[in-house]
């Protein structure tokens, strides 16, 4: 049934299935930087949208309904099935990336508005569904739905970009376009993911609250500033804007880092990439930083060329990004399928330690690996500084790189797949794992 319908972890999967093809064409363009073979120009904005669009989005808002239980689990099947989101999104990135390779601008800009209906349909169904499962106050949602509308203004701003409708300010509604979406939708939105689900996966409630929400509201104000600063053109601003965003990173990670000192629990897959990306947030800002501050002089101290950039903005995506999203998908999908495949309480946590069992195997080497591969790609540009391009330390550095990268990415791809093909057989009754009393919880 799992396969056959369009539930929110056939989005989640799918979305996943995108950052695996995705990053075919991200370890191309790797290569074709090191070696010097240009690739076409459409190739570059295939990896992006197919990235952003296909995978992080599509992940998010499945991961928005895998966290907000059905409103009646009488109705589960049906409340569960988003037929319209996944076809309309995966059909509409499907013609935004033809559009790119035949650089028809119109082709993307009608498929980009077909993926805004998309979103915007899910934002609906997301936000009524919570209104009325948790009875949430602004006080307790305005992030959530400052991330919704980065999203939906981010889009906007693109289709302004695809149908040119501003061609004198083309480069502003670029800056407006990249920046919302990733930090203002997709950075936003881990950030609430991770301060929601690592302290139920430790069982533990945050030893310090207070700090925490003041980071999580000095970290929006940051990435306004530093987005204004861009517009601007400003390095002074954006400075400003990283330090607020560097300080509410401290403050919400050290909250974090104290609940994981007070915690009893041994770690997992789950914790370990969760806890993980939240020190690659503050890493990659104090990084932001240092780039910022090589710009004040002219010229600058250090050179900052394409590879830097590429090995900047993938340090942050692959450490904070995929580490959050394998995070999630440790802890969220067992739990989602053993509620899916099984109506039985007592059966259902046998079930569940089974997937989670799976999930936990090889979980050091898959962090390692991953995480190694992503501090490759640093130290792979900062080489660039004392040795040339085509020298055998930046070719063996590549290679190591992305061997290490793909690693951590195939062995989780595999577990994926072993959990969704796993089928409940042979359980023993009368067992209900931790996690299931979390879930009944």
């Amino acid at each position: 049934m799992f396969m056959r319908s369009t539930s929110p972890l056939t989005l989640c999967v799918t979305g996943f299935s995108w950052l695996v093809l995705a990053s075919i064409l991200g370890m191309a363009t790797l290569v074709e930087l090191v070696h010097g073979t240009p690739l076409p120009s459409w190739v570059r904005a295939l990896h992006v949208h197919a990235v952003l669009v296909g995978g992080v989005a599509q992940i998010i808002l499945g991961g928005f309904h895998l966290l907000i239980p059905p409103l009646s689990p009488v109705n589960r099947k049906e409340a569960d099935s988003h037929p319209f989101t996944f076809w309309v999104i995966n059909g509409g990135l499907i013609g935004m990336l033809v559009g790119f390779w035949l650089h028809w601008d119109v082709i993307v800009g009608v498929a980009g508005l077909v993926v805004m209906a998309a979103f915007l349909s899910v934002i609906y169904t997301v936000w009524i569904r919570a209104s009325r499962t948790w009875k949430f106050s602004i006080k307790q949602s305005w992030y959530y739905a400052l991330s919704l509308f980065c999203l939906v203004a981010g889009s906007g701003c693109g289709e302004i970009m695809a149908f040119g409708l501003i061609p004198e300010s083309h480069g502003y509604v670029r800056l407006a376009h990249i920046h919302l979406v990733v930090f203002g939708f997709v950075v936003l939105a881990i950030i609430g993911m991770v301060h929601h689900v690592l302290p139920t996966v430790w069982n533990r409630p945050l030893v310090n609250g207070t700090l925490a929400r003041i980071g999580m509201i000095a970290m929006p104000i940051g990435m306004a500033v530093l987005i204004g600063g861009f517009l601007n053109s400003s390095v002074p601003i954006e400075l400003a804007g990283g330090t607020i965003l560097f300080i509410g990173g401290i403050l919400w990670t050290g909250s974090l880092l104290r609940t994981w000192l007070s915690s009893t629990h041994t770690g997992n897959a789950a914790s370990d990439h969760l806890f993980v990306s939240a020190f690659f947030l503050v890493f990659t800002v104090i990084l932001g930083l240092l780039v910022g501050t090589n710009n004040l002089s002219s010229p600058s101290v250090l050179p900052y060329g394409r590879l830097h950039l590429v090995a900047y903005t993938h340090m942050a995506f692959i450490g904070f990004i995929m580490n959050a999203i394998m995070g999630a998908f440790s802890y969220l999908f067992p739990i989602a399928l053993a509620t899916a495949r099984i109506s039985s309480h007592k059966q259902r946590g046998s079930y569940l330690d089974q997937l989670t069992t799976i999930m936990n195997r090889w979980s050091t080497v898959q962090i390692a690996t991953l995480n190694l591969g992503t501090m490759g790609l640093g130290i792979l540009a900062a080489l660039t500084w004392n040795v040339p391009l085509t020298s055998v330390y930046i070719l063996v550095a590549s290679w190591i790189s992305l061997s290490l990268l793909m690693t951590g990415l195939v062995l989780f791809s595999v577990k994926l797949t072993s959990i969704i093909a796993q089928k409940p057989d042979q359980l023993r009754t009368g067992q209900i794992s931790t996690n299931e009393l979390k879930l009944t919880a």
